[in-house]
């Protein structure tokens, strides 16, 4: 049994402490779940056979299952199940990778997937003493992004920072400040131009409350020259810089999937099929090139190549990760992010998964290509890949 994309959609991505950041995550996620049932007016949402959810941080409003809460808070029947998956990054990629190997093994035949983060909300958090009373002063731990109350016995070398570790990264595969610079510009570029064609106006809805229609951290006039002049974030003489990587974000994204008689249920025809799927982990300090082998296991699961590919959607954590990875590929670069990437459009930690599959799907039909991969780099040393198929361009 084949499991199929139906509808994708997600609000704006804002900026950290932007314009959605005094809206509660999981009203986020409802945002996009209402979005979703009104996009399908024939679907009966007691049909809707599971929700399954992203979410990266889960520390804050997102705790105790977001995807459920969200469920509720969206008006779905109390008969809907709803759990939150949590692979940082890639974690509402995960969650269709979860739905589809439901739909396909016969367990359910509609499946509303997703994910979301306000990275403005996550909380500081306190641990507690290992003894009552301390006298000592204690530090808030922000949850926002990154490691945080390491265990002491993780390895040193695995604990290093998301910038130090695509420093690293670069020094591997001599990616220079420039091609990043360059990169990251083109993000821009391309972000600003697809919104002008109208290619995101069926993908984002708004938030009550807001005034923010767009994504709000895209810079239509950034510049090669411009980014140049910005100082290196995590070594003095290093090459990553806030213009050549992801910012801060908050967001939601919600992805519908189905069997072929789903579509009875959902009333609408299927826009993709979930072809194949792959995961990859490494050491990890390794974690932007954990895409390359997890889109190979994809395609070679898809039974395709690389030059079938007609689209990649690979989120851009940093600009230095998305280059090493396409250039292990061995692509052609205009292939990728055609409508722009993360450094421009932001990274919602647990709603990108869900952006970049819809993005995808909208981006092979607009195109008439066939075949499309969405991938994806997760923190702790971890990939993941989706293989897309337009039925309709075969």
């Amino acid at each position: 049994m084949a499991a199929y994309l139906f509808d994708a959609v997600r609000t704006p991505f804002g900026r950290y402490g932007g314009a959605l950041s005094g809206v509660r995550p999981d009203d986020l996620a409802a945002t996009v779940i209402e979005a979703t049932m009104s996009r399908s007016p024939g679907l009966d949402p007691a049909a809707i056979d599971d929700v399954v959810w992203g979410n990266a941080n889960g520390a804050g409003e997102d705790n105790r299952n977001v995807g459920r809460m969200a469920a509720l808070l969206a008006g779905l029947p109390t008969s809907v199940p709803g759990t939150t998956v949590n692979r940082l990054c890639g974690s509402s990629l995960d969650a269709a990778i979860i739905a589809s190997r439901a739909i396909e093994t016969g367990d359910a035949d509609v499946v509303l997937t997703g994910g979301v983060e306000s990275m403005s909300r996550a909380p500081w958090v306190l641990p507690k003493p290992d003894r009552a009373f301390p006298a000592g002063n204690v530090e808030a731990v922000s949850t926002t992004l990154g490691w945080r109350l390491v265990n002491p016995r993780m390895p040193k070398e695995w604990t290093t920072s998301l910038g130090e570790s695509n420093e690293q990264l670069q020094e591997r595969f001599g990616i220079s400040r420039e091609r990043q610079d360059a990169f990251a510009a083109a993000s821009h570029r391309r972000a600003h131009a697809a919104w002008e064609a109208g290619h995101y106006d069926d993908l984002v809805t708004p938030v009550d409350g807001t005034d923010l229609t767009r994504d709000e951290g895209i810079r239509p006039d950034s510049s090669e020259a411009a980014l140049a002049r910005l100082r290196p974030s995590f070594r003095p003489d290093g090459t990553i810089t806030a213009g050549n990587a992801s910012p801060l974000n908050d967001g939601a994204s919600a992805v519908l999937l189905g069997s072929a008689r789903g579509a009875e249920l959902i009333g609408r025809d299927p826009v993709a099929r979930i072809a194949g799927r792959g995961a990859m982990a490494l050491d990890p300090q390794e974690f932007g090139y954990a895409p390359v082998e997890a889109a190979n296991r994809a395609l070679a699961r898809a039974g395709i190549g690389w030059d079938q590919v007609g689209a990649v959607e690979l989120n851009e954590a940093f600009a230095v990760q998305s280059l090493a990875c396409i250039d292990a590929w061995g692509i052609d670069p205009d292939l990728v992010n055609q409508w722009g990437g993360a450094v421009a459009l932001g990274h919602p930690l647990g709603a990108s998964g869900g952006r970049i599959l819809g993005t995808l799907a909208a981006v092979l039909r607009e195109t008439r290509r066939r075949w499309g991969v969405a991938a994806i780099c997760i923190g702790v040393g971890q990939g993941l890949a989706v293989v897309l198929e337009n039925e309709a361009a075969s």
